[in-house]
């Protein structure tokens, strides 16, 4: 709960078997996409469960295996060369310390506090075996990124991009996701062993961020797939709502490169979403079986998006020794 409001009330979205004939009759008319259709509304919202054929149950420890999160192997235990668990958080420490050098860091205590707590959440429900740290960056640009080790960077634009918890924790579930598959340590150990990249990936790793949307055009889309694929399952463990992840999505495919002379970027932009965004679906269609309610919104995502858009008119004065000067006015107590 956040210092100083009310208990949080929380939007849900339930799901309700379908029986009536009429019903599915109505329900044929639309696509595999439009199930579980979303209300925006404060309280609980209706839904109608999919009709098509039932989610597959996986009792196998794969990556498919639901009941599985959190005690298998998904990429950590072979392959990493040099890049034990141990030295991914020491490098990723490192790499940390020279984001937050050179990014002005959100500091607001209600901010990192609400931040951590939903970040915390999702990484009891996923399969790292490492501590997370996250931080915000005061930044427009709608983006995350995660460095090896657990050090996760939220950019305050994408914060006030979402519309509500559930995009959110997508957003941070798939920066969980890379993390808990040792995508880095397994990138750096290619790297190392073929020596094609001139520029070594914990660099890019740690640049990356000051390009809009640059976290979803990591080196290998293999690596977004799959963390796209265990983000929706570390959602779903949470008790949030899977589809939002691919509502979020829509939203980078709207964003997407739109400046002149980027047509051809701007293509490859949407179509790789596109294609994410169904994939997405049909991981939720063929594995995810509903519950009954999902976790949709929260009055303290709310109370947070209000807070840190007072916050950004703030901004850090490093000739001053870091003191905080205001943009238009007193930042609240």
């Amino acid at each position: 709960m956040i210092p100083g409001l009310p208990g949080p009330k929380v939007a849900v979205r339930t799901s309700e078997p379908v029986l009536l004939l009429t019903l599915v009759l109505v329900l044929q008319n639309f696509s595999p996409g439009q199930n579980n259709a979303r209300l925006e509304t404060d309280g609980p919202s209706a839904t109608l469960a999919h009709l098509a054929r039932p989610p597959r149950t996986y009792r196998d420890g794969s990556i498919r295996d639901i009941s599985a999160v959190g005690k298998r192997d998904i990429g950590c235990s072979q392959g990493l060369g040099r890049y034990s668990l141990a030295v991914q958080i020491d490098m990723g420490r490192s790499y940390a310390r020279r984001v937050e050098t050179t990014s002005t860091l959100v500091a607001d205590p209600m901010v990192t506090e609400y931040m951590n707590r939903v970040t915390q959440n999702l990484v009891r429900n996923s399969d790292t075996q490492i501590p997370f740290a996250v931080k915000v960056i005061n930044s427009d640009d709608v983006n995350a990124f995660s460095l090896p080790g657990g050090f996760l960077f939220v950019n305050s634009g994408l914060i006030l991009a979402t519309d509500d918890e559930a995009e959110l924790a997508g957003a941070i579930s798939h920066e969980v996701a890379h993390v808990a598959a040792c995508h880095a340590a397994q990138e750096m150990a290619r790297e190392e062993l073929t020596n094609l990249a001139a520029m070594p990936l914990i660099l890019r790793l740690v640049v990356r961020h000051i390009t809009l949307n640059t976290s979803y055009f990591k080196i290998d889309r293999s690596f977004e797939s799959e963390a796209d694929f265990l983000g929706v399952e570390y959602m779903y463990k949470a008790g949030y709502d899977p589809q939002a992840l691919s509502s979020f999505f829509e939203k980078l495919q709207n964003m997407g490169p739109h400046q002149p002379g980027e047509r051809a970027r701007a293509f490859e932009f949407h179509s790789q979403m596109a294609d994410r965004i169904d994939k997405i679906q049909k991981e939720i269609n063929a594995l995810l079986p509903p519950l009954p309610q999902y976790k949709l919104d929260t009055s303290d995502f709310r109370a947070i998006k209000q807070r840190l858009s007072e916050v950004q008119n703030y901004e850090v004065d490093r000739n001053h020794g870091g003191k905080r000067i205001a943009r238009d006015g007193p930042l609240p107590e």
